[in-house]
């Protein structure tokens, strides 16, 4: 039978497009918040790094009504590094709205998620956003997602998708893109008439498909997932099963049930076919399971999750300051903690290794695996982390490396530094074409050419490029990259950082620390021009005497020094060295703290080469 009561959609775009904001303005006009109710922008990123940062990290579902019709919306990640949140809520969706802004066009997370659509035969809504925009190119941004389309092999009727213009801030739509709009019924409108209902099996056995994971701490973990047929009811005996490990099973029951109602779990007693719910009772659910009626137990396949192409090394802190600031910081701690993420991030790998105190995490991305060390530390644990490796791959006795499409967009007078960063890192020109005063680059590069590189693109186009890139596929290895081209300053001793020793230590390069700050011997605080580690004695005091000359009380003036955020550490820390993380600091430290024996190690490797 048909649904017509029902539509399940998804909105994907590229990070910055307005997916959120948009989603927004359908949930004020769809009726789910009061005429007189106070509201916070954004109101779908609820997490605190979501809103601190301004970006979506987990897919979330919410839904309105229009015309007795009820719209299941899912609000996708637009960074590349969480695509893995996308390709798997794709699975509980029959079409797609991909959102593009109108004056960036299509950009590189844009084309990854709208092959992934047209790969799964999702019907598709074209939305043109922040049409509004003073240097808004809706007609050229109209034949560049065409051309997106036809590169992607888009079939016929892919090709023929309506476009929809709205401005998502302001809350309007329209078809003709001439024409600003009043509201967002023409894009409700163009969803009834682009997505047909759905034809669903009402009478068939339950079978329900789990694409995301929640956890509460009164009902415990929370299965999210479309009805694929039949009816599930609260209390139905149940078996857990999965399409890639068909010999494990596991009998349940469905304890409570709820419908996505606006912003709400609603608790219910039924649902039917086609519906997205939410269920708990059963303990061990994983994403990519299928709960089904116990009398008939049939898997359902689950879409195959793009393989990590960055992995780092988690391991328990092992500074002279461990312990002090952390609540969780033994490797029973670290190792649960990382190995309850895996249920609910399906892009995450972790593995023990040799070392009973050392993991191996691998992800999509540094962002990614950032995201999961902030959460961390905000959490109250305490460990530390190598620096980020791409996973490489051996293909018919070759050696194969990952490589990214970067585009970048730029002022007319930065394209010269960026042709001359991107030679040293292996970089491959694509396209290159004016848009308005800037200029848009599009290159294949080595992911590892990318690790520490945006703080220096930031640099070189003097804050004003923009720079965007997702995983391409995998290349024969382009030859040896130098990561970094700055050295270290270390500390030579523990002690208390003193405005004496830091006026000595400034002349030497760049610190990260002030007066007043602990430090330890092998602790990096700062960092020099010249391509050489320097150890640098900032608990030196100045020696007093009977004797003052006349400029001796004059006070020492310290220049400000340079606080690294914990993705700039990241893109920092050398081959040689870790990063310490607990709630209160973030500090970059030698792998070998003692001096001596790190110019002996140093020795030995120079030698050995």
């Amino acid at each position: 039978m048909l649904r017509e009561d029902l539509r399940n959609i998804a909105i994907i775009a590229h990070v910055d497009h307005g997916k959120t904001t948009l989603v927004d303005q359908m949930l004020k006009q769809g009726g789910t918040f009061r005429e007189n109710q106070v509201v916070e922008e954004r109101v779908m990123d609820s997490g605190a790094l979501e809103r601190e940062r301004g970006i979506t990290i987990l897919a979330k579902n919410t839904s309105i009504h229009y015309n007795g019709v009820k719209i299941n919306i899912v609000d996708t990640p637009g960074h590349a590094d969480f695509s893995g949140e996308v390709e798997r809520v794709l699975k509980m969706v029959s079409g797609v709205l991909i959102l593009v802004d109108a004056a960036e066009g299509p950009m590189p997370q844009t084309r990854f998620v709208t092959q992934k659509a047209l790969e799964m035969g999702h019907k598709l809504i074209i939305v043109v956003n922040k049409v509004d925009r003073p240097d808004a190119r809706v007609k050229e941004v109209i034949d560049e997602v065409l051309e997106l389309l036809m590169d992607l092999d888009a079939s016929d009727d892919q090709l023929e998708s309506p476009f929809v213009f709205c401005s998502g801030r302001a809350g309007t739509s329209s078809l003709d893109p001439d024409t600003q709009g009043e509201d967002l019924i023409p894009l409700f409108q163009t969803i009834l008439n682009q997505f047909p209902p759905m034809e669903v099996d009402e009478e068939g056995a339950l079978q329900i498909l789990v694409s995301s994971i929640d956890y509460n701490e009164y009902v415990g973990r929370i299965g999210i997932g479309k009805i694929e047929r039949g009816a599930a009811y609260v209390n139905a005996d149940v078996t857990v099963c999965n399409f890639n490990h068909k010999d494990v099973r596991t009998r349940g029951k469905l304890v409570n049930l709820y419908e996505i109602e606006g912003l709400n779990r609603v608790p219910c007693e039924n649902a039917k076919a086609g519906d997205i719910v939410c269920f708990s009772g059963l303990e061990n659910i994983n994403i990519g399971d299928t709960v089904c009626a116990s009398a008939c137990v049939e898997p359902a396949p689950f879409v195959k999750i793009s393989e990590p192409t960055v992995e780092m090394i988690f391991s328990i802190n092992d500074s002279p300051f461990a312990g002090k600031e952390g609540k969780f910081v033994t490797t029973r701690h670290l190792r649960e903690r990382l190995y309850r993420e895996l249920l609910r991030d399906v892009s995450l790998r972790v593995e023990d290794t040799d070392s009973a105190d050392s993991f191996r995490v691998s992800g999509r991305g540094e962002m990614h695996l950032s995201i999961l060390i902030e959460t961390m530390r905000r959490e109250g644990y305490e460990f530390q982390v190598s620096s980020p490796k791409v996973l490489y791959k051996t293909i018919d006795g070759a050696l194969y490396e990952p490589v990214e499409r970067l585009i970048v967009d730029v002022p007319e007078d930065g394209t010269g530094s960026i042709f001359q960063s991107m030679g040293e890192r292996k970089g491959e020109l694509l396209h290159m074409n004016a848009i308005g005063s800037r200029m848009r680059l599009e290159f294949l590069v080595p992911a590892r050419g990318l690790f520490g590189y945006k703080s220096q693109f930031l640099t070189d186009t003097k804050g004003e490029g923009v720079m965007s890139s997702v995983f391409f596929e995998y290349q024969p290895f382009k030859g040896e990259i130098d990561r970094r081209s700055t050295g270290s300053l270390v500390a030579f001793e523990t002690g208390e950082a003193v405005t004496y020793g830091l006026f000595n230590a400034q002349g030497r390069g760049t610190l990260f620390i002030g007066a007043g700050t602990p430090v330890y011997e092998g602790m990096v605080v700062g960092f020099s021009p010249k391509d050489e580690d320097i150890n640098v004695n900032v608990c030196k005091t100045k020696h007093l005497t009977n004797t003052r000359s006349s400029a001796s009380d004059d006070a020492l003036r310290l220049i400000t020094p340079k606080r690294m955020s914990l993705e700039e550490s990241l893109e920092f820390i050398n081959e040689d060295e870790l990063l310490e993380i607990t709630p209160l600091n973030v500090r970059v430290r030698k792998r070998i703290l003692d001096s001596e024996l790190r110019a002996k190690a140093r020795a030995k490797a120079k030698l050995q080469n």
